[in-house]
């Protein structure tokens, strides 16, 4: 019999085959952890203006109102420079319950919202003080970088920011490498630092007492966060697990599955559908961890991962040679089976975005169609596992072949292979195009938006 995930040639006994060796996840209720997040964040802004507002008697004259506008959005600005910090700190209760790609959003929303508020905050008081002291913008604009205490770190701060900004938007992002996108980002936490300091020095509406007290606790509670997660708690786990290569092998065109091995790799306690961060100990990619997700479900002794070749990074991965040491960071995300609340589930794929789903696909339980979309044949993966796991659990693999105009509508392609496609509970993953218009058909198609789970790779 084909084993599904067959393991890696190197470390020795083949593992129980596939269905017999693998649990799904037990289900917890699943929480309504994005509402109660987004509450949290919405009551810490609440309590920032209501900083402004004891700190504000009366607000008099358009030099008034212009400051005024000036320190709202200065003190929201502050606020939302570590709460920005704390979506992509990949907390695991954020992670797991929130998810990795859904923080990313909220995490690109607020971000562009930081841009905003950082320049209407620089505009309005500059223009605020220009009217009280009877001088041009550009004159007083001088006068605050050059005679207010900490102003000339807040501008570099400023400027590191709205250059960050400017990088991160989707017009250039789409432009960038991941891998110098991710390293020109890290500069949000020096222009966030240089900004903390002008803070403390000219911001009136914190005071001396529980305000900024507040405003320590946000920022170094941040820090340590940030610390223990992105550099501590992953140095411990490199010690503890000591992940490295087992074998690369090709699964199609720029197409390769990468098998780890390590030291007590259950204790990571990993799930079908969840991803890690890499960072391989080899020249060229030891400065950047890049997400991949488990392409079968997680074994005592291996886990695997399947990588097309997107860029330098990723193309990288191919040639790494078995025994090269993995950094690994996870694991993250939210797309599993404690989702799952339907017996029918449809599980929509396409490009890379099938690896997580054909981990789902062998250990979701109830009534499963997995639907592969690509435009050649040839592009198709793991079409013999998938085939050997239906068999065996009694499932359906559909293939939805061709280019957009020869596939037609979605939803009605999709209708033709599922028919009974409004009762069906849906994972979705891959490209973010793909997955736009698979959540248009299928809302189209009847199917409610609780029930339709995706996950993407743009973040």
């Amino acid at each position: 019999m084909t084993t599904a995930a067959a393991p890696p040639s190197r470390p020795g006994p083949r593992p129980t085959p596939t269905g017999r060796g693998h649990r799904a996840a037990p289900r917890a209720p699943f929480a309504p952890a994005p509402a109660v997040a987004l509450v949290l964040i919405a009551v810490g802004a609440l309590g920032v203006l209501a900083l402004w507002w004891s700190g504000t008697p009366a607000v008099v004259g358009a030099a008034g109102w212009l400051t005024g506008a000036g320190r709202i959005t200065g003190l929201l600005a502050g606020y939302a420079a570590p709460v920005l910090i704390l979506l992509m700190a990949r907390l695991p209760p954020l992670e797991r319950r929130v998810g990795a790609d859904r923080l990313a959003r909220w995490h690109s929303f607020g971000g562009r919202w930081l841009v905003a508020a950082v320049s209407v905050h620089v505009l309005t008081v500059v223009w605020g003080y220009a009217l009280t002291d009877g001088r041009g913008l550009l004159g007083e604009g001088v006068e605050v970088v050059l005679h207010y205490p900490e102003m000339i770190k807040a501008t570099l701060g400023t400027l590191l920011l709205l250059g960050t900004g400017a990088v991160s938007a989707r017009a250039a992002r789409r432009r960038l490498p991941y891998e110098t996108w991710y390293h020109l980002h890290l500069a949000t936490y020096l222009a966030v630092a240089l900004a903390f300091s002008h803070q403390l020095a000219t911001g009136a509406d914190l005071g001396g007492g529980p305000g900024r007290a507040a405003w320590y606790a946000l920022y170094f509670g941040t820090a340590a966060l940030l610390g223990w997660y992105r550099i501590a708690r992953p140095w411990l786990l490199d010690r503890r697990h000591r992940l490295q290569v087992a074998e690369v092998r090709p699964e199609g065109p720029g197409v390769v599955s990468l098998f780890l091995t390590g030291h007590r790799l259950d204790e990571l306690r990993a799930e079908p559908g969840q991803f890690f961060r890499l960072q391989f100990q080899a020249p060229g990619l030891r400065w950047a961890a890049n997400p991949y997700s488990l392409s079968a479900p997680p074994h005592p002794r291996f886990l695997r991962f399947t990588v097309k070749d997107l860029g330098g990074h990723s193309a990288a991965v191919a040639g790494l040679r078995p025994g090269t040491r993995v950094r690994a960071e996870g694991p993250y995300g939210a797309f599993t089976g404690r989702r799952q609340r339907q017996r029918r589930v449809l599980l929509l794929g396409a490009g890379v975005g099938i690896t997580p789903l054909r981990a789902l696909f062998e250990t979701l339980p109830g009534e499963l169609t997995l639907v592969q979309r690509a435009r050649r044949p040839e592009d198709v993966l793991f079409r013999a596992e998938l085939a050997d796991v239906a068999r065996r659990r009694g499932a359906v693999v559909h293939e939805l072949l061709g280019t957009r105009e020869e596939v037609g509508d979605l939803g009605a392609a999709l209708a033709r292979l599922v028919p009974d496609l409004s009762g069906q509970e849906v994972y979705l993953c891959g490209p973010e195009a793909l997955t736009g218009e698979a959540v248009r058909a299928l809302r189209a198609a009847g199917v409610r938006r609780g029930r339709i789970h995706h996950e993407n790779f743009s973040f």
